[in-house]
């Protein structure tokens, strides 16, 4: 009797799928952990030791955010620095900058922003993406925006921004008038500063390339 080709018998092909199945099952359940310590949410003991996690504590706000070329990983990547003041305060504690970003989390998902920009890879592309919109010069202490709205500060020239998008004609798509609060302001631009800090690999590509965008220049 002729031997059988293993590539034709059935335990053979049956062994390979539970061999293979159990190897996948292993790897993504690794793969499960490590992404799950990878974007856990670090602490202000964390930004107070110099301990710089994927994901910064809410108290990242307390502090100075650029994007600076790694060389090692070939992108930009997100640099806290030293403490800054944020609408005259560089003292938020956990629980003041977490209830800041609840309110700005609450406040993107209440006024759907996501039907217009993108936030970390998710949303519309009608309107910029606001990943990393913290750090577009253009809200810096030489960009138009602080001249535009008059205010001597980033947070507020975006908070008042915010407020009365109608009246800052700065793009032919223009923001309509949601009805922002000072108040609802602060917490978005509050959760924009947050998630600037959020190291994305560098998302979006195209925002290194913007002139005056790396090394918060």
């Amino acid at each position: 009797m002729a031997n059988k080709s293993v590539w034709s018998d059935n335990r053979f092909w049956q062994r390979s799928a539970t061999w293979v199945t159990g190897f996948a099952s292993l790897l993504l359940i690794w793969l499960t952990l490590d992404t799950s310590a990878q974007i856990q949410m670090g602490t202000d003991a964390d930004l107070k030791n110099g301990v710089q996690k994927r994901v910064p504590g809410p108290t990242v706000i307390n502090y100075k955010i650029t994007y600076e070329m790694s060389a090692k990983r070939g992108h930009e990547v997100p640099v806290i620095g030293e403490k800054e003041k944020f609408f005259g305060r560089d003292d938020y504690s956990e629980e003041e900058a977490g209830a800041l970003l609840h309110l700005g989390k609450l406040g993107s998902q209440a006024k759907n922003c996501m039907d217009c920009h993108t936030l970390l890879g998710n949303g519309a592309y009608y309107a910029p993406d606001l990943t990393k919109a913290w750090l577009d010069p253009a809200w810096g202490p030489d960009g138009a925006m602080q001249a535009l709205t008059g205010k001597n500060t980033k947070e507020e020239a975006m908070a008042e921004f915010l407020q009365h998008p109608d009246q800052y004609a700065t793009h032919a798509r223009m923001m309509p008038n949601l009805g922002i609060t000072a108040e609802e302001a602060k917490g978005l631009v509050a959760f924009l500063k947050h998630m600037s800090s959020i190291d994305t690999n560098g998302f979006p590509r195209n925002f290194g390339r913007m002139q005056g965008a790396v090394n918060g220049k």
